[in-house]
């Protein structure tokens, strides 16, 4: 595999990617450490979920200059199990930082088996969007630490640190010592967006994300047969949708990028790579509206006009809003839609509860700025029916949008007991037993929105 496969980084890496500090005599200095995604066959892949892998390196490397951090995403780069046995016994890692995921436990075990049979005396640890909905569904792994609370970055590193001096003591982290778990003393800290490491481009697999997004049945977030540049903007939402993950992971407050850094970000990325165009990762991108205007505005100060994309709600979108977008190149706007049967608005957050005529100006909108609009349908969300869910994805279909159904998920439902089954039918592909009261028929019906030949078409229209 080439260095940047392996996630070797760039050495020669500027302020805009990477801001450095100065560091010295800390606790880790010399240590080899290795932030690691394991082999696993993906359920779906959006490049943006995959990011934190670099941000906790980055953030790892910039804490410690001296220390020296490996990257490695083995899920998208198709790494087998001998080539990660390899690279394990190799490198002989002191501390493995293993990301977790909604559906990722499948390659966990089998790791972790590898890590501790290969490296008896590396100290591992763990992060990612599962760990951060329910910690103690992972007592069952064998692992030193969890990272439960808090931005992954400092969990990480106050878990490696706190391993290295026998404290045992970090927040936001439990640890297992003598055997047993230990709750956090304190929960973990959200770093202000000063403080994120931005991903060195060069450091991130695109070849194997391009060949993943190259089949745009899939209805993979991206665009076939264009190298995308994913820029992390914002962490955390107010809105607290019970089947999303975000508010739990990252908080209620959302915390944003300048936007001078954000145009700085995608300038110097462009001075290494070739992009075709910028994919904006937010849970609401649109949330703070003068801030969109603000960046529409700067993109006009690139060397070269960039095509973009987001995520947002439908609330948090106007036709003028739209139409500065689409006139500062954006070409696809993303809205969680999730339904139109009123039914479900009890379990919705006001913002959410949105109906046809919502839907039907917000097309209209994004066609008249020439952006393609995407919409997020769940079916099998509490209050719906299988021919709600139908007549949702046809309206959406019906006004020139695409759709990208997927299933509902109750992650209240996560416990410690839960079987690693239950666990995997968190990726939402598969309905999360006793989570609907569909019978047989409607359940397959409900399958068939989501895969199915309609369901895996693709619209013609729009730019993106």
């Amino acid at each position: 595999m080439t260095e940047t496969m392996m996630g070797r980084p760039n050495t020669d890496v500027d302020a805009a990617l990477q801001p450095r500090q100065a560091s010295s005599g800390r606790p880790l200095a010399g240590r080899k450490i290795i932030v690691v995604r394991p082999p696993q066959v993906l359920s779906y892949f959006n490049a943006g979920h995959h990011l934190a892998l670099y941000q906790v390196a980055g953030h790892l490397r910039r804490a410690v200059p001296n220390a020296v951090v490996t990257a490695i995403d083995a899920s998208v780069t198709a790494m087998t199990w001998k080539d990660m046995a390899d690279e394990l016994f190799q490198g002989q890692y002191d501390f493995i930082a293993v990301m977790n995921d909604l559906d990722g436990v499948d390659g966990l075990a089998r790791f972790l088996h590898y890590a501790t049979s290969l490296l008896p005396d590396a100290r591992t640890v763990t992060f990612g969007r599962l760990s951060s909905l329910h910690a103690e569904v992972l007592d069952r792994y064998d692992l030193d630490a969890v990272v439960a609370s808090g931005d992954f970055e400092p969990g990480v590193l106050g878990a490696c640190v706190a391993m290295e001096t026998g404290s045992w003591s970090a927040p936001g982290v439990r640890f297992k010592t003598d055997g047993k778990w230990i709750a956090p003393t304190a929960r973990g800290a959200y770093l202000q967006p000063l403080e994120w490491v931005l991903p060195d481009p060069q450091e991130i697999p695109y070849g194997h994300y391009e060949r993943l997004y190259s089949q745009d049945s899939r209805k993979f977030p991206g665009l076939p047969d264009r190298r995308e540049l994913i820029v992390p903007v914002a962490r955390g939402c107010p809105m607290g949708c019970a089947f999303c993950e975000v508010t739990s992971a990252f908080g209620p407050t959302e915390r944003r990028l300048d936007v001078d850094r954000v145009v700085e970000y995608i300038r110097a990325c462009l001075t290494r790579m070739d992009f075709d165009y910028v994919s904006f990762y937010a849970p609401t991108f649109t949330l703070n509206k003068a801030w969109v205007r603000e960046l529409c505005d700067s993109l006009a100060c690139l060397p070269r006009p960039m095509p973009w994309k987001c995520c947002t709600t439908m609330h948090h979108l106007d036709a003028e809003l739209v139409a500065a977008m689409g006139a500062a190149n954006c070409v696809r706007i993303s809205v969680g839609l999730e339904t139109l049967d009123s039914d479900a608005y009890s379990g919705l957050p006001r913002a959410k509860r949105q109906n046809e005529e919502d839907l039907r100006a917000l097309a209209s909108a994004c066609a008249a700025a020439g952006v393609e609009l995407n919409c997020f349908v769940v079916v099998g969300l509490p209050g719906t029916t299988v021919e709600s869910a139908r007549k949702t994805i046809e309206t959406a279909l019906a006004l020139g949008a695409r759709v990208r159904p997927t299933l509902f998920t109750p992650y209240d439902t996560l416990s410690a007991k839960s079987t690693d089954f239950e666990i995997t039918a968190m990726n939402r592909q598969t309905f999360v037993p006793g989570s609907v009261s569909f019978d047989s028929r409607e359940q397959h019906d409900a399958y068939g929105l989501v895969f199915g030949a309609k369901a895996t078409a693709v619209s013609d229209g729009g730019r993106g």
